[in-house]
């Protein structure tokens, strides 16, 4: 106990040298996980480069009115996806990898490959017309029945990212809201940056971004964004 102690001790007591006015991380998925949708390499790259452009330490800095912590800083994270390993609802800004499942044309031989793939029981099989049905408002845009499909009756379709906004811990946890839509790479890069914006406009004495976005941003950001 007295060890742990005298880490949290050294911990606490160097902490705001170790603030850099961010953090962006990511899941296992770069690391060649099996369960990965899409993904965010190239993006997170992109997000990195204009995080360090808009020097949100120097903000804090002006900003915070005590010493900074971790708890300060901006935090996105990047799950290639719907298992969330990096926990997205809970930090400002969380990005999904997702594809969407497509019926296309090539006949399917109702072996329900695809519902037996599926954990959000979003996949049935219509016997009389021969082919899947997919229940858009259960599917996590995972994929899983995509590759399970032997006949190529379930293909991808648009393929991109879940983007929620406004999570956070501490003494009073918000749970992110996610996006209605699945945005591009690009759009993705534009709402980041819109809403470190946003957060250097509103945010006052170290608030965090789920403390000052609104319903009328989130609003305002969705209708741009996924109108």
């Amino acid at each position: 106990i007295a060890e742990v102690k005298a880490t949290q001790k050294r911990y606490l007591s160097g902490m705001s040298s170790e603030v850099k006015g961010y953090q962006l991380d990511s899941c296992f998925g770069p690391g060649g996980c099996p369960n990965r949708a899409y993904s965010g390499d190239a993006l997170s790259k992109r997000i990195e480069s204009l995080l360090k452009q808009e020097d949100l330490l120097g903000f804090l800095k002006n900003n915070a009115k005590s010493d900074l912590k971790f708890h300060h800083e901006f935090r996105i994270t990047f799950s290639d996806c719907p298992n969330a390993c990096s926990q997205p609802q809970i930090k400002d800004i969380g990005i999904i990898g997702a594809v969407v499942p497509l019926i296309t044309e090539e006949k399917c031989t109702l072996c329900k490959a695809c519902v037996e793939s599926c954990a959000e029981k979003a996949v049935s099989v219509d016997k009389n017309r021969e082919m899947p049905i997919i229940n858009s408002d259960l599917c996590l845009k995972c994929g899983k029945c995509v590759a399970a499909c032997p006949t190529g009756t379930i293909a991808s379709g648009k393929k991109g990212f879940r983007v929620l906004l406004g999570g956070k811990l501490g003494r009073r946890p918000r749970l992110a809201r996610e996006l209605g839509c699945i945005l591009t790479d690009d759009k993705a890069f534009e709402i980041v940056k819109e809403c470190i914006n946003l957060y250097k406009r509103k945010s006052t004495g170290g608030k965090r971004f789920a403390e000052i976005l609104d319903d009328a941003d989130f609003n305002e950001l969705e209708g741009r964004f996924c109108g």
